[in-house]
Formats: structure tokens, C-alpha cells, sequence
């Protein structure tokens, strides 16, 4: 028989970073000044639709039951169904989630995507648990959320700690308990599943995308720019290789096994390979010496792409960053409190609400997919794609020349305003 345990919930480490759902809401309150938000309508916006708490009892391989907590907070849903990852780490809690939710709201609005906002979230270290713990404990996850999820109600993808896998169990506890298979309430599939081409790399992509249309507004050339990559999972890989190809030539980049540069600069697609090759890590590269991670975010380059954690830009480090344009490849990368000494600087920031959005962009391809039974080319995927974000990265700019205010805050005009005019028009509260 099993044995029952306590439920599962490691401890935080005491860490210098700022409350995300602070920091969200700080840059929210800024821009509904600057539209004159009525109040109904910012009380309606800043708080999510529903929270979701839930314990996922999951038998272990050595016979043990661990209960794990999981959140599924849905933000927004005025646009059309929610959206938003799943995240399985040990530092997940509820007011991250909320903020990540939030976050994916404004996100699918900056790109005018039919979509609201959502996040998911369980604590775990999936590093530690096997293949079949994690299956278990994604079973669980699913089954307790199953009147959540939905294609037209709320549709989870990967995020920190998943991937594909996870998101193939999660459709398939799904269509078990819908009695259908159901490919549109999770995206982030395998190809074999209905997964879409070109997804793998869309963030990254769309990482691309804007800082080549940021380093344009600068008057800066891709093969004259030097830059670093803060982060070498998916996101800031695939962010560093495409940047490469342009011409962009990438001194420095970093992973949880630490940073590392090359004056002449690192060979991307050598690093990839390596990383591969070596567990996901970069640790004993030998195209690059190591040096320490905080040097990273303040060497002497044109662009800086955060693209690992939230708060790694901060008060006590924004004044000595040296680069003339951020792109934000991670969620909430920069803390509040350093926009001002940042926007001090005169560095060009394209916020994560923008520059991280070609991932969710091609999840609502691969939706629109899943319901047309059809599968596009991944040449259509990216240069659809690619107009999405360089039209939203128009607009964001056009509304920062007009109201004189950092991209940040212009991004968050630009979703509110719309999130706030649909609500006018179906009259919904």
C-alpha cells in the first residue's frame, strides 16, 4: 500500500526580486492614466477572472503519494478564450501566476489576437522526478482542471520546466474525459499530434524580428551590431541563432551553468550543438571563456537580450547597463523600479508583452489549424508571423512617439485600449 506524505511545497529561497504582480501592475496603472480608464473598467481589468487552486496526488516510483500544488489563474477572457503556458518549478506561486495571466492578456492584445490571457503553474522540480512521475503528475493536473481547459474556453501550452511531452499527456487526458480526441485544447504539440510547424522556434523568431525592427528606429545596421544573450534555453537560442544569421555578431551568453564570451564572437549554431550534446548545458564550451553572469548584463555591447527569468535588470544594475536597446526575450525580465533609471539612459526597450510574442502567435496558428484539420507550411507560419509582429511592433512604436513614453508603457496602452473598447462595445459588465 502507499504511504501518504505531506503535500509538496519546497521552500522559496530568499532572493532579491521584486513582486511580479507588482511590477505588472505598476506599468498597468501608468498607462490607464494616459488613457483616462474609467474605473469600472480598471477595477474590472486588474483583477483575474478566476483563480484556481488545486492538489494533484501523484504516486511516485519508490511507492510514496506526493501531493503537489498546481494553479491555473485565467485572467481575461473578453477577447476570446484564455491562453497561456503551464510551468512546472519549485518557485511557482500564486502571485507569479497572476502576473504571468495578466501578462499573456496584454500580450495577445499588442498582436491582435483573438485571445484572453492565462497561466498554469505546479511545484515541482521536474529535473528530479522520472519520466513517468512527471506523465502522472500532468495527468493529474489535467484531470483536476478538465471544466478549466477547453478549446474554446482555455488553452494551456508549454512553458518553464514543459515542452512538448507534456502538452501530447495533457491533450490525451483531455480528449479521454471529452470523449473525442481533441488536438485544439493544448498547443505546443508534437508535429505528429497536430503541433504546428515552425512553433519550436517562434518565440525566438519573433525575438528576432524585433530587435531587427528595433535596431532600424536606431539607425543601426544587423552586421555592425555586437550583442549578448542572458538565457539559452529555447527562447534565447533560437533568439541568438536567427540574430546571428542576420549579421548580428553574439560576444556573450549565458545558462543556469553560467556565462560565458568571445571577443571575436561565440559560434552559435557550435554552442547549440554542444548544449545538445551535453544535457542542455554549456557548462566546459570551449568557443567561449566563462565569466561571471552579472558581467554579462552590463558588457560592452549594442543589444541586450534578457530571455532566461524574471528581475535579472534591476535597480541596483540598470545603471551600469552599456547597451543601447533591450529585447525582452523572457516574461517580466526587467523589475519596475529600474524603467526609470533605464529610460534615463536613453536605452530603447521592446518590452516582453511585444518582443516575446511570436510564441504565442504561432500557438494560435496551431489552433487555427487544429480546427481547420488543415496544416500550413512552415514558410506560411513564419511570414505570417512575421507581418503580425512587425505590425504590432508599428504600432507600439507609433503610440510611444505619440504620447512620449518608453515602448513598455506604449505596449500596455495599446492592449488596454483594446481589451477596454471591446468591453464597451459588448456592453459585458
Amino acid at each position: 500500500m502507499a504511504v501518504l506524505t505531506t503535500v509538496y511545497k519546497e521552500p522559496a529561497p530568499i532572493v532579491d526580486r521584486e513582486n511580479p504582480l507588482e511590477s505588472m501592475m505598476s506599468r498597468f496603472n501608468v498607462a490607464a492614466n494616459i488613457l483616462g480608464l474609467d474605473e469600472q473598467t480598471y477595477n474590472v481589468l486588474k483583477a483575474p477572472d478566476k483563480q484556481v487552486i488545486v492538489s494533484i496526488p501523484v504516486t511516485m516510483d519508490n511507492g510514496q503519494v506526493r501531493v503537489f500544488e498546481g494553479y491555473r489563474v485565467v485572467h481575461n477572457t473578453i477577447l476570446g478564450p484564455s491562453k497561456g503556458g503551464i510551468r512546472y518549478d519549485t518557485h511557482v506561486h500564486l502571485d507569479e501566476v497572476k502576473a504571468l495571466a495578466a501578462w499573456m492578456t496584454w500580450k495577445c492584445a499588442v498582436v491582435d489576437i483573438p485571445y484572453g490571457g492565462a497561466k498554469g503553474g505546479i511545484i515541482c522540480d521536474p529535473t528530479t522526478m522520472s519520466a513517468g512521475e512527471i506523465e502522472r503528475l500532468t495527468r493529474g493536473y489535467t484531470l483536476a482542471l478538465k471544466d478549466v481547459f477547453g478549446p474554446d474556453k482555455d488553452i494551456p501550452a508549454p512553458d518553464m520546466g514543459t515542452g512538448p511531452r507534456e502538452m501530447a499527456w495533457l491533450m490525451d487526458e483531455y480528449s479521454k474525459t471529452s470523449g473525442k480526441t481533441s488536438p485544439a485544447v493544448v498547443t505546443g504539440k508534437p508535429l505528429v499530434l497536430g503541433g504546428s510547424l515552425g512553433r519550436v522556434e517562434a518565440t525566438g523568431r519573433g525575438v528576432m524580428v524585433s530587435a531587427i525592427a528595433a535596431l532600424g528606429k536606431l539607425g543601426m545596421k544587423p552586421e555592425n551590431t555586437t550583442a549578448v544573450v542572458q538565457g539559452f534555453g529555447n527562447v534565447g537560442s533560437w533568439a541568438a541563432k536567427l540574430l546571428n544569421e542576420k549579421g548580428v555578431k553574439i560576444k556573450g551568453v549565458s545558462d543556469i551553468s553560467g556565462a560565458y564570451w568571445n571577443e571575436d564572437g561565440i559560434d552559435i549554431d557550435e554552442a547549440i550543438a554542444y548544449k545538445n550534446a551535453h544535457k542542455g548545458r554549456l557548462e566546459g564550451f570551449t568557443g567561449a571563456t566563462p565569466m561571471d553572469p552579472d558581467d554579462l548584463l552590463i558588457s560592452d555591447v549594442d543589444m541586450l537580450v534578457p530571455a532566461a527569468v524574471e528581475d535579472v535588470i534591476t535597480e541596483h544594475n540598470a545603471h551600469d547597463i552599456k547597451a543601447k536597446l533591450i529585447v525582452e526575450g523572457a516574461n517580466g525580465p526587467t523589475s519596475a523600479s529600474a524603467d526609470p533609471i533605464i529610460n534615463e539612459k536613453g536605452i530603447l526597450v521592446v518590452p516582453d508583452i511585444l518582443a516575446n510574442s511570436g510564441g504565442v502567435t504561432v500557438s494560435y496558428f496551431e489552433w487555427i489549424q487544429n480546427r481547420q484539420g488543415y496544416k500550413w507550411s512552415e514558410q506560411m507560419v513564419i511570414e505570417r508571423a512575421g507581418r503580425i509582429m512587425n505590425d504590432a511592433f508599428e504600432k507600439v512604436y507609433a503610440v510611444a512617439q505619440k504620447y512620449e513614453v518608453p515602448m513598455r508603457i506604449a505596449a500596455y496602452v495599446v492592449a488596454i485600449d483594446k481589451v477596454a473598447q471591446t468591453y464597451k462595445f459588448r456592453g459585458a459588465y
